[in-house]
């Protein structure tokens, strides 16, 4: 068995890849679309490993923004395309990969935060990434009455082609991603890749249907289906988007009084205005499912790079054996605006952490306390565990509404 070697891929490389990922993820290569796959080709920042000649794991990265508390967009690394060909499993293909990832990203000075989407969700915290957002799936009845005195306002939701939709949700999108945390910037081939839809994408259901309201939009697909007392149909939310609460209520019940529709399925965040839109929460039944997980490259610089929601001066004590420029002792001062300094220190540490949960805590939605009660963060200096847990804390539940 000859030794695993990786490099940079190259556009010579592209039906290569396509091919190897597409069966890992239980796509067949019959149905592989190359226009869709041209939306996410980066060859400059994809990384092959091989078997003397032979293709057998991929892993790349998307150069993308995402919005981080209370600054906006900023960049970050989006893993994708990870996959090992069957039969080369367990062979250290994907440690070497990760490692490389993460250590080109530290030594080119590029972005100092990393993240991904996992097919299985037990691999990637031994590589440092910590599980920082969540999101419900969640399924509502036709017809739900929402609570007396909810405002939907006077404008109308208008259901419009996809060439008159698209620039007006995009301009809308382009203004409220900056304020969700989570949220992921869209250039014109990420919007192409997030919109593809070929019949092989649908699954039986209907092209996407674009209905816009002025504070707001949802994307969507239908699919019909009959029962014994009528119909039974399916709406299947891709994304919905609203500026205010107003837009969101009308939005929701252009959705909620679909004609020929039994249910409503969504993806939303963990605090969705629907919850509280509805008379009887009851009636929304949510699956919660995990989102993003994160990676910090930089422990310096990534802390740097977000707002706190409260003054502190702490010292971590950071364990991190991928990315051992990470060890050692930070001291995190953060002043009444919110922004944080962060420098390397000799002084007694007030916590232990380990990369893996302080990326878990980035995002504002994991508590350090939280994780403090499972043995995950210790507590060195008595007090010291709620001021950090509390100005790590977000206004809003992360929520990324796009797997990439």
């Amino acid at each position: 068995m000859s030794e695993l070697t990786i490099r940079t891929a190259t556009e010579a490389d592209f039906d290569d890849v396509l091919t190897l990922f597409l069966p890992v993820f239980l796509q067949e290569i019959e149905d592989k679309d190359d226009e869709w796959y041209r939306n996410e080709w980066e060859p400059d920042r994809l990384l092959l490993v091989h078997d003397a000649d032979e293709l057998i794991a991929t892993a790349a990265i998307l150069t993308r923004q995402m919005t981080l508390p209370d600054v906006g967009l900023r960049p970050f690394a989006a893993v994708t395309t990870v996959a090992v060909k069957t039969g080369h499993r367990r062979r250290g293909a994907l440690t070497k990969m990760m490692r490389t990832q993460l250590h080109d990203l530290h030594e080119q000075g590029r972005e100092p935060v990393a993240a991904l989407w996992a097919s299985e969700a037990g691999i990637y915290g031994r590589f440092g990434y910590g599980l920082a957002s969540q999101y419900l799936r969640a399924h509502i009845p036709k017809g739900v009455p929402f609570r007396p005195g909810t405002d939907v306002g006077k404008d109308r939701v208008r259901l419009v082609s996809r060439e008159e939709a698209l620039p007006l949700v995009t301009a809308l999108y382009d203004r409220v991603a900056p304020q969700r945390t989570g949220w992921l910037s869209r250039d014109e081939r990420a919007w192409a890749g997030y919109l593809w839809d070929t019949p092989h994408w649908r699954e039986g259901a209907s092209p996407l249907k674009f209905a816009v309201h002025p504070d707001g939009y949802v994307i969507y697909r239908t699919k019909r289906k009959w029962g014994e007392r009528g119909p039974e149909g399916e709406l299947n939310v891709l994304e919905l988007v609203a500026a205010t609460p107003v837009g969101a209520a009308a939005l929701w019940r252009f959705l909620l009084d679909f004609d020929l529709v039994g249910e409503i399925e969504a993806p939303i965040p963990v605090d969705d205005a629907l919850i509280n839109l509805v008379q009887d929460p009851r009636q929304v039944v949510r699956t919660q499912r995990d989102a993003l997980w994160v990676r910090l490259v930089d422990v310096d610089r990534a802390l740097v790079e977000r707002r706190y929601s409260a003054p502190l001066d702490t010292v971590f004590e950071v364990t991190d054996v991928l990315c051992p420029w990470n060890q050692g002792r930070w001291r995190m001062v953060v002043d009444s605006s919110g922004s944080a300094t962060v420098e390397r220190t000799d002084a007694d540490a007030d916590l232990l952490v380990d990369t893996t949960d302080l990326a878990a805590a980035y995002l504002g939605g994991v508590r350090l306390s939280d994780l403090a009660a499972a043995g995950r963060v210790r507590e060195l200096t008595p007090g010291a565990l709620i001021p950090a847990s509390r100005a790590f804390l977000g206004d809003q539940h992360p929520f990324c509404p796009q797997v990439f």
